[in-house]
């Protein structure tokens, strides 16, 4: 499908003005220099102010990066599903993402749809982290949570729990801190929540923060009880439950979001 036939399909083109004098209408000069000679960028529409879509509105960015995946616009199913995955990828960061509203066929349409914003596990600071020295694990629970968190969100519940526990034991080793095999993750982070004094932190000279913080660092203890329950529950993928798991990827993606939010405090606590 060519530029102007595509946008089309989301703008008025004889209602916008041409920057080629030779033409009195947007559709006029895109089908010229892109259709006939092929002379701007294939990016050309990122920086052209007509259509507003690196400054414009977040609608207007996602119902153009919706369009670019229907069925007439986009045929091929394989490329549909590659692309989607990477807009979403790179949106839910935003907590926005697309999804599917109806079907031609077998083929999908997309809308877009606002969520809880999720910072994506392939970018977590966990993974470069100077003092961690031995992430192999905690990389490799990242990686299941980045691969299941849509697919398959109990299994990026319980690897959420996981990371956790594993960075528990990491902190603890480090210290010299000796732990029962038997201790469950509650039964970790309270060792390392005694040892880093995390719930002791405060803010110097300002009575009403150190006051704040201190509630939400209480608030650490009941998120972590919180990241095993949900595991431990019919959400998560740990006990072999008799019935498929209810979770949905926007229980996985809170999930997530807070375990990064524990992990992450816990790494910048113990080795500022």
């Amino acid at each position: 499908m060519h530029d102007e036939d595509f946008l089309a399909r989301l703008y008025e083109l004889g209602e916008l003005g041409s920057t080629d004098t030779r033409f009195s209408d947007a559709a006029g000069d895109i089908w010229q220099h892109r259709t006939r000679n092929d002379d701007w960028d294939d990016d050309w529409i990122f920086t052209d102010a007509r259509f507003n879509l690196r400054d414009g509105s977040d609608e207007n960015l996602l119902r153009f990066l919706a369009e670019t995946v229907h069925p007439l616009v986009r045929p091929d199913p394989d490329a549909v599903a590659q692309l989607v995955t990477g807009y979403n990828d790179a949106l839910r960061a935003d907590g926005f993402e697309l999804y599917e509203t109806g079907r031609i066929g077998l083929q999908p349409i997309y809308g877009w749809r606002q969520i809880a914003a999720v910072r994506a596990p392939a970018a977590s600071r966990l993974r470069d982290h100077p003092d961690l020295a031995d992430k192999r694990v905690l990389i490799q629970h990242l990686d299941r949570i980045n691969r299941d968190i849509e697919s398959d969100p109990a299994a990026a519940i319980s690897s959420s729990k996981n990371l956790l526990e594993t960075l528990c034991k990491i902190v603890l080793s480090d210290r010299g801190v000796e732990y029962p095999a038997s201790d469950d993750l509650p039964g970790l982070f309270a060792k390392v929540a005694a040892e880093l004094a995390i719930n002791s932190n405060s803010v110097r000279d300002d009575q009403r923060g150190s006051d704040a913080i201190k509630k939400m660092m209480r608030t650490l203890t009941t998120t972590v009880q919180a990241v095993a329950e949900a595991r431990n529950s019919s959400l998560g993928d740990g006990h072999g439950g008799e019935v498929e798991s209810p979770a949905e990827a926007r229980h996985a993606r809170l999930v997530y979001n807070a375990t990064t939010a524990v992990a992450e405090f816990v790494v910048d606590t113990w080795r500022p």
